[in-house]
């Protein structure tokens, strides 16, 4: 009994040896610059703050074939300020394509993944990410262990899917407020730029990450850090701004597809939160009351009601998801060619 007492009190000895003499190693955040530090500092090749090696924050990068390249390549350069360890993460290690067609390799398959402090979900061609049980499991399972899930642009339609959006307030891309608000009927969606909930945090579209990932380091490292990464990859930072791009007018516009042979060219198109006014030419082989009645039969469809029809204009009111009624007008007047037709869609905001 007495050797085993005796052994068991050098191991602990020993091992409190080891964690005595243990120095704190500080890096460069600067993957290429891989000197060692024994004290804190600047980098002496690039003048980065160091950080400690061992205390580096954890992101993992979901990608995909399509995943749109602003989503992750903008916050892997704003998180990678705060000399977090980066790391992709796909369903295999298989090369994937980007949007733009950037060719990565990812680090880990959706097994072998290490832990991380972030999730980073982007957005762009998510419909077989969403699709795949495999990295819906992954998302989830994360969701539990780690600190932050993060979607940028529709990626959130992937953590809806998750179930993650459950009981929660999100945001989206601009031009897919609605449909998310369709896909995630448990969710409420807002015209926001960064969403936070606590641990889900979401973006609006593209550049909208750098925003967001600004937000989780103000979190993580406090607002003077932020601020000053902000500084660095030169961004002009307003957390407290509200603007964000599907507060403007034009993203209440309905759509209306023309036929295969129809050719739009735009003049103008300008306005702001509560009006928003589209120029354009357009030729189609139709007569002008002929068009003008295809883009009403659209639109009565899409829950527009007529409100206006005379020669050469129509008007169509609506009241969206959110409580506000909008009044959209198309007028059209004959151009100088055939079957070409100078045209004015607006919308403007009546009440609510």
């Amino acid at each position: 009994m007495r050797k085993v007492v005796i052994a068991v009190l050098i191991v602990l000895f020993a091992t409190a040896a080891v964690a005595a003499g243990a120095k704190t190693v500080w890096v460069c955040p600067m993957a290429e610059h891989a000197q060692e530090f024994e004290k804190p500092g600047q980098c002496p090749i690039c003048g980065m703050a160091l950080v400690e090696k061992e205390k580096r924050f954890r992101v993992a990068v979901l990608v995909f074939n399509y995943a749109e390249d602003i989503d992750f390549t903008a916050p892997i350069e704003v998180l990678g300020h705060t000399g977090a360890q980066i790391f992709t993460v796909a369903a295999t290690t298989d090369p994937i394509n980007t949007v733009f067609g950037l060719h990565i390799r990812p680090d880990y398959d959706l097994a072998h993944a290490p832990a991380s402090d972030v999730l980073l979900v982007p957005g762009g061609g998510v419909s077989n990410a969403w699709k795949n049980e495999q990295v819906l499991s992954f998302i989830r399972q994360r969701a539990k262990d780690t600190k932050y899930v993060m979607s940028v642009c529709n990626g959130a339609f992937i953590l809806a899917k998750a179930g993650l959006l459950d009981g929660l307030t999100a945001t989206t891309t601009a031009s897919r407020i609605d449909e998310l608000a369709d896909v995630a009927p448990k969710t409420r969606v807002v015209r926001e730029r960064v969403v936070d909930n606590g641990k889900i945090i979401t973006t609006a579209g593209l550049s909208a990450g750098i925003d967001g990932s600004l937000h989780l380091i103000d979190r993580e490292f406090g607002r003077p850090r932020a601020e000053q990464i902000a500084r660095a990859i030169e961004y002009r930072w307003d957390p407290a701004s509200k603007w964000t791009r599907s507060t403007l007018a034009d993203t209440r516009l309905p759509d209306v597809k023309l036929p295969d042979d129809a050719v739009w060219e735009m003049l103008t198109s300008n306005g702001d939160t509560k009006k928003w006014e589209m120029h354009g030419r357009l030729h189609v082989e139709m007569s002008q009351e002929e068009a003008l009645d295809f883009a009403t039969k659209q639109l009565v469809a899409k829950g527009w009601m007529l409100r206006e029809k005379t020669n050469g204009k129509r008007s169509w009111v609506k009241k969206d998801r959110e409580g506000q009624t909008w009044l959209t007008t198309l007028t059209s007047t004959p151009d100088s060619t055939p079957s070409t037709y100078l045209e004015t869609m607006s919308i403007r905001k009546i009440s609510g």
